[in-house]
C-alpha cells in the first residue's frame, strides 16, 4: 500500500501561512501614512484651536475694553465690602435680597459724596481761576513782591520774561472750558456710575460661581489660586484703603488749613493735594509749599509759617501713621514698583489704572513665584534618584 504523500501538502500550508504573513506586514505598512496622516490632522486641528482661542480671548478684550473701568471699580469695591456682605447673608438668606442692600449702602457711602464733591471742584475751580486772573490782571502780585526790598527785583524779571497776565488768562480759560466738559459729560459719569454698580451687584451675588469657574478654568493647583486669590485681596485693600484713605485725609487736613488761612479755592487745593498724595514720590506739598511762598511774598508771615509748620509736621507725617495701621504688610511691593504699578497704570489705563495697575504686577509677581517654586521642586525630585 503507498504511504501518503505528504510534503507537497505541508509545503503548500506553509506557503499559505507565508502569504499571510507577507500580506499582514504590507498591510501594516501601509497603515503607517494613514496613521502619519492622522496625528498630522491632530495637530492641525489643535493649532488651529489654539489660533481660534486666542483670537477669540482678543475680540472679547475688545468687547471688555471701554467697560474697563466700571468692571475694575466693581471689582475693587465687591472685594472691599465682601466681608460686610458676607455678614449680611447669614441673616438674610435670599442671595439677591442681601446683594441689592449692599449695593444700595455702597452707593450711599461712595457715589453720594463723590457726586457732591465733584460739583463742587467744579465750582471752586471756576471761582479760584477767576480769583487768581484778577489778581494778576490787576498787578497786586506785582505790588506785593515790591513791597519787599529784597524781592523787588523778582518782578521786573518775571514780568520780563513771562506773559503773566496772558498765562494765567489761558489758565483760565482752560479750568472754564474743563469744568463746562465735566458738566456736560455728567451723564456719561452718571452711566459709568450706574454700570459699576449693577455690576458690583452680580459680582457680590455671583462670587461663589465666578471663583469656581476661574478655578476650573486656571492650571493652577488650589493652593496656588488661593494664594493668587489672596494677594489680588490684599493689593486691592492695600490700594484703596492704603492710598486712596491716607490721600483723602492728607487732601482734607490741607483743605482745613487753606480755608482757615482764607487762601482761595480750599476744596479746590484740598482735593488737589489728595490726588497728587496718591502718586508716590509726588505729595502735597507741591501745593502748600508754593502758596507758603505766595503767603511770604504778600508779608503775611504768620500765615505763611503756620501754613510751613502744619504741612510738615502734619499733612507730610500723617501718612506714617496712618498707612501702616490700613495697610499693615498686605502691600508687598517696593517703593518703586509701586511708583511704576500705580503711574503706569493711570497712563495705561486711566483712572482704572490706580487698581488694574498694582494688581496686574502683583499677579504677575505671584505668577513669577509659583513658576520658581515649582522650578525648585522638580529640581530636588532630579537630584533625589540620583543620589540615590
Amino acid at each position: 500500500m503507498p504511504a501518503p504523500i505528504v510534503g507537497p501538502e505541508i509545503d503548500g500550508q506553509h506557503e499559505t501561512v507565508s502569504s499571510r504573513t507577507m500580506n499582514k506586514c504590507k498591510t501594516s505598512q501601509a497603515d503607517l501614512p494613514a496613521a502619519d496622516d492622522l496625528v498630522s490632522r491632530s495637530h492641525v486641528q489643535a493649532l488651529v484651536l489654539i489660533v481660534v482661542t486666542i483670537l477669540g480671548i482678543y475680540v472679547c478684550f475688545k468687547l471688555v475694553l471701554p467697560f474697563l473701568p466700571a468692571l475694575v471699580w466693581a471689582l475693587a469695591l465687591a472685594v472691599l465690602f465682601t466681608p460686610f456682605h458676607r455678614r449680611l447673608e447669614t441673616r438674610i438668606k435670599h442671595p439677591s435680597l442681601a446683594a441689592s442692600i449692599t449695593v444700595l449702602m455702597v452707593s450711599l457711602i461712595v457715589a453720594v459724596p463723590g457726586i457732591f464733591v465733584g460739583q463742587r471742584l467744579v465750582m471752586e475751580s471756576a471761582r479760584g481761576a477767576q480769583i487768581i486772573q484778577t489778581k494778576v490782571e490787576s498787578g497786586e502780585w506785582q505790588r506785593a513782591i515790591e513791597a519787599q526790598p529784597r524781592l523787588a527785583p523778582l518782578a521786573g524779571w518775571i514780568e520780563q520774561k513771562f506773559d503773566l497776565p496772558g498765562a494765567v488768562r489761558d489758565l483760565a480759560s482752560w479750568l472754564t472750558a474743563t469744568a463746562g466738559s465735566i458738566v456736560r459729560g455728567s451723564v456719561v459719569q452718571a452711566i459709568g456710575f450706574a454700570l459699576t454698580f449693577y455690576l458690583l451687584f452680580y459680582f457680590l451675588r455671583d462670587r461663589r460661581t465666578a471663583l469656581r469657574s476661574l478655578r476650573s478654568l486656571s492650571p493652577l493647583t488650589q493652593v496656588e489660586m488661593d494664594r493668587l486669590f489672596g494677594r489680588v485681596g490684599d493689593t486691592i485693600y492695600a490700594t484703596v484703603y492704603g492710598t486712596l484713605v491716607v490721600s483723602a485725609v492728607q487732601g482734607l487736613l490741607g483743605g482745613l488749613i487753606f480755608w482757615w488761612l482764607g487762601l482761595p479755592a480750599p476744596l479746590l487745593w484740598g482735593v488737589v493735594m489728595g490726588l497728587l498724595a496718591v502718586v508716590p514720590v509726588l505729595g502735597a506739598f507741591i501745593v502748600w509749599v508754593p502758596a507758603a511762598l505766595v503767603l511770604t511774598m504778600e508779608g503775611s508771615w504768620g500765615k505763611a509759617l503756620i501754613l510751613t509748620v502744619w504741612g510738615m509736621m502734619v499733612v507730610g507725617t500723617i501718612d506714617n501713621l496712618l498707612y501702616p495701621i490700613l495697610v499693615g504688610n498686605r502691600l508687598k511691593l517696593h517703593t518703586v514698583l509701586a511708583f511704576v504699578a500705580v503711574v503706569g497704570g493711570l497712563i495705561l489705563f486711566g483712572p482704572a489704572g490706580l487698581i488694574l495697575g498694582p494688581v496686574t504686577l502683583a499677579v504677575t509677581m505671584v505668577l513669577l513665584e509659583i513658576w520658581s517654586s515649582r522650578t525648585a521642586a522638580e529640581a530636588v525630585v532630579r537630584v533625589e534618584p540620583e543620589e540615590l
